[in-house]
């Protein structure tokens, strides 16, 4: 009899984690659903969409952040979804974001409040940079805590383009100054859906919305060196400034990967920072914390051609088995799978100014996957997602 009961308990205990995945993911679908609403919401109330890496910025600024004095603003590292606070019912944080807070995680009283929409999203003292909203985590995804600030599941779309989306159409540093050749670059490779730092709306995707990806969902780190939560950094190797290139550089280097565990990067491998991760800021607009790229299929790992700051390989990924949801522009809600076509990641990104790469207006190489990460390309989608 007690066979019996193991047998039967053995069999059962697989389809309960199946059931409670199946409402996990729902749940995370249903997410999404409402930050698309919310997106649309936001188009209609300000015909355009909210901005990647946004916010505010003082030319003047000293290089350190001086919180008596509020010597620094946000620097336009606002992610899209502080914009969108008030349009998936988070108008308590959107008020305490966008007018002068007065005082810090702790309750003490600051002499004078914070600006209105806040410090970088780095700064740990800032109330609203540190919650955690449940609208913005998947049920799926287990990660929680320091030393990660809110964690957020879903990122913007940024295309398959890498040359210049870090800074996007400004440059940070002394004067802000944003050269026509830096223009010309972002207007270039910015392909996707969002473009950092530049005001987008729906009337910019020309291939329509129904056949565009505008939003993803991203895992968010574990401290356990996952391939698709930290970010793989150049250090040696000839790997640095390739990735534009050749985005593939790091799957064709075994040595990265962990023998014995593939999915985990080897010891060796130099990572991003402790506190710089996958998911680990909604509040921060980085390439890292909410963006990805549809240039290699989803849960692939994460490479950066330079450091943690820039841009590099970030596509999406979930702890759903087999694939991650995504938001087509019109709202939809889609679950594409790890085999989705992906073409050829060893054909460089589109660069206006070099050789060895592709011209701007080039129909994508990474198959479908790709043509649905661009929003003007001209591509016809006539795959069933």
């Amino acid at each position: 009899m007690i066979a019996i009961i193991g047998v039967l308990v053995g069999l059962l205990l697989p389809a309960v984690q199946a059931a409670r995945e199946a409402a996990r993911r729902m749940s995370c679908s249903n997410n999404m659903k409402q930050l698309g609403l919310a997106v649309h919401n936001y188009h209609s109330a300000y015909d355009q969409l909210p901005m990647q890496l946004g916010g505010t910025y003082r030319e003047d600024d000293s290089s350190t952040f001086d919180l008596a004095n509020n010597q620094k603003l946000n620097d336009f590292q606002l992610s899209y979804l502080v914009g969108l606070l008030p349009f998936f019912e988070q108008q308590s944080v959107w008020e305490q974001v966008s007018a002068p807070l007065g005082v810090d995680v702790d309750n003490n009283l600051i002499t004078p409040a914070y600006a209105p929409m806040g410090p970088r999203p780095d700064e740990t003292a800032y109330l609203p940079w540190v919650t955690e909203l449940p609208a913005l985590r998947c049920p799926s995804d287990p990660g929680t805590g320091l030393p990660a600030q809110g964690r957020t599941n879903y990122a913007a779309c940024i295309g398959e383009g890498l040359d210049w989306l870090d800074h996007g159409l400004y440059r940070q540093g002394a004067g802000f100054e944003t050269s026509v050749d830096q223009a010309r670059d972002v207007r270039a490779s910015g392909r996707g859906v969002f473009i950092p730092r530049q005001k987008m709306a729906f009337r910019d995707v020309l291939d329509g919305l129904a056949n565009t990806v505008m939003l993803g969902e991203i895992i968010t780190d574990l401290g356990d060196r996952d391939v698709r939560s930290s970010p793989a950094i150049h250090g040696g190797g000839g790997r640095s400034g390739q990735v534009t290139h050749r985005p593939s550089v790091c799957r064709e280097d075994p040595s990265l990967f962990n023998e014995r565990k593939p999915g985990f990067w080897a010891g060796t491998v130099d990572i991003a920072g402790d506190e710089r991760k996958r998911g680990y800021r909604w509040s921060d607009g980085r390439a890292l914390y909410t963006s990805f790229t549809t240039i290699l299929s989803p849960n692939r790992e994460l490479c950066f051609g330079h450091g943690d700051d820039s841009v590099g390989t970030l596509t999406a990924s979930s702890r759903h088995p087999g694939g991650a949801h995504v938001v087509m522009g019109d709202g939809a809600v889609k679950f594409i799978t790890d085999s989705i076509d992906a073409g050829d990641s060893t054909i460089g990104t589109v660069k206006r100014h070099e050789g060895g790469v592709r011209a701007p207006g080039s129909i994508s190489p990474y198959g479908l996957w790709g043509a649905l990460g661009t929003r003007a390309s001209k591509e016809v989608i006539s795959t069933e997602l």
